[in-house]
């Protein structure tokens, strides 16, 4: 087998996905009446620690986990975790600990372009948006209403009291009973939450713990977008870690396919999951992987003799109900059978599938990090252990890998005059050994929580992980 030229790839995959455009927004015009389709979701793209999701179902907030489409009406709560919302321009939101956000509106009109209102209720939230044109983008807090321009970035903190804006990337436009200003780059904005008094502008950003976390998954966003005009497509979303843990491969009769890393040809795409169940839609496949979202909503999986399973582009995008894709495996293995009728009462609307062993990979210790055969990326962190293809063929050939690895973690210093707990500050995985400058804690934290590290002013930036005890 052979690997295929990432922008080659990436190029055609973005252009497969463009030529689903049409038809899928001829479906969704044809859902509504007022040329206003409400069968839009979004990605829960990524979740570290504690985050619930109440996916408007009559079942109150449910244990998130990645890849849980989120519908409009929708309303997220992290604890103790982080999370991150991909809309599917590729543009995104993450939310740190103790924060509510709602999704009062998740529309697409019949031109095909997007109107998103996200409400934050408390807590602080990132959201950075692409240059993409058509799309509205309203953020929501206490009485007032923002219309965030393309190409923006923002923080946004709000309590009781009142709520501060930070202009990140970008210029804002403010109306309101007081007049209209311009807010530019780098300003910060403070509006009481009683409407009663004008904002507040100051001409500099006070920094936050989870400013890094945030610099790193834009950057990781912006470095994985690159191999192609990912933005031309309306359904970029997903690829961005499809282009990090996988690639496509050429196998002899085969063709073309992408598959995942760390993954031999005894791996399943379908072994496990979940299936989760959403009001007028019925039971939606969920992937665990990292990379799990558009290879189970568009195209199909196909088995190579040799190779193993690959996913192949082509088709319609399919939303809530993905079946397409899984009624499309022509290979070994068992398929799971899609659950018949709503959950009854009392029971789950989350079924967990684990037809053989999830395999995961994960830090062994606070100074290395075990990749293993068959996990499929499950467990790596994004862009912490940099070029993923050369640990992949150690990894099968081996049956594990291991890299070198040290932790560390923003200093919990006073932000906007509050104290960030030492317990929620966003651990990041490094690549390698401290440097000489910096040294790391070694105490493990509880798994699915962020453990105290030292600050790491120097080395490199990498995403946040979670620390495990062993």
């Amino acid at each position: 087998m052979a690997l295929i030229s990432a922008p080659i790839a990436t190029a055609g995959l973005s252009a497969l996905l463009l030529a689903t455009t049409l038809s899928a927004q001829t479906d969704d015009a044809a859902a509504s009446s007022n040329q206003v389709s409400k069968v839009r979701i979004v990605r829960l793209s990524e979740v570290r620690g504690a985050v619930l999701l109440d996916r408007n179902n009559g079942r109150g907030f449910e244990a998130a986990t990645a890849n849980l489409p989120i519908v409009e009406g929708s309303r997220m709560q992290t604890g103790t975790g982080v999370a991150e919302v991909e809309f599917e321009d590729n543009s995104t939101m993450r939310l740190a600990p103790d924060t509510v956000v709602e999704f009062p509106q998740l529309e697409r009109l019949q031109a095909g372009s997007t109107v998103t209102s996200v409400q934050l209720v408390k807590g602080m939230a990132y959201v950075s948006l692409l240059k993409t044109r058509g799309n509205e983008f309203n953020l929501l807090f206490g009485q007032q209403k923002l219309q965030l321009p393309p190409a923006s970035r923002i923080r946004l903190e709000v309590d009781s009291a009142e709520a501060r804006l930070a202009v990140l990337d970008g210029t804002l436009h403010l109306d309101g009973a007081s007049g209209a200003m311009d807010v530019p780059k780098k300003k910060t904005v403070t509006f009481n939450m009683t409407g009663q008094a004008r904002p507040k502008v100051a001409k500099d950003i006070a920094t936050d713990p989870y400013d890094e976390w945030d610099q790193q998954s834009t950057g990781y966003h912006a470095r994985t977008a690159a191999m192609g005009a990912l933005s031309s497509s309306p359904y970029a979303y997903g690829l961005n870690d499809m282009g990090y843990y996988g690639s496509f491969i050429t196998t002899g009769g085969c063709g073309s396919m992408w598959r995942p890393y760390f993954a031999s040809a005894a791996w399943d795409p379908y072994s496990n999951g979940s299936w989760a169940w959403y009001s007028g839609a019925g039971y939606s496949w969920v992937s665990p992987y990292p990379w799990g979202w558009t290879p189970y909503h568009y195209g199909s999986w196909s088995y190579c003799s040799g190779a193993g399973w690959g996913w192949l582009p082509g088709g319609s995008w399919n939303g809530l109900n993905n079946m397409v894709a899984l009624g499309s495996r022509n290979g070994p293995g068992t398929a799971p059978l899609r659950p018949v009728g709503p959950p009854r009462v009392g029971e789950p609307t989350i079924l967990a599938v684990n037809l053989r062993p999830l395999v995961h990979s994960e830090a062994a210790s606070p100074e290395s990090f075990v990749l293993r055969k068959d996990s499929a990326g499950l467990g790596v962190p994004r862009d912490s252990l940099g070029k993923l293809d050369k640990l992949s063929q150690q990894a099968l050939g081996r049956g594990t890998a291991s890299v070198p690895i040290y932790q560390s973690a923003p200093s919990a210093a006073a932000a906007n005059g509050r104290t960030v707990s030492t317990t929620l500050a966003p651990t990041a995985i490094h690549r390698g050994s401290p440097p000489p400058t910096e040294t790391a804690t070694q105490t493990p934290g509880q798994s699915g929580s962020y453990a105290s590290r030292s600050a790491s002013p120097s080395g490199p930036s990498q995403a946040p992980g979670p620390s495990r005890s062993h």
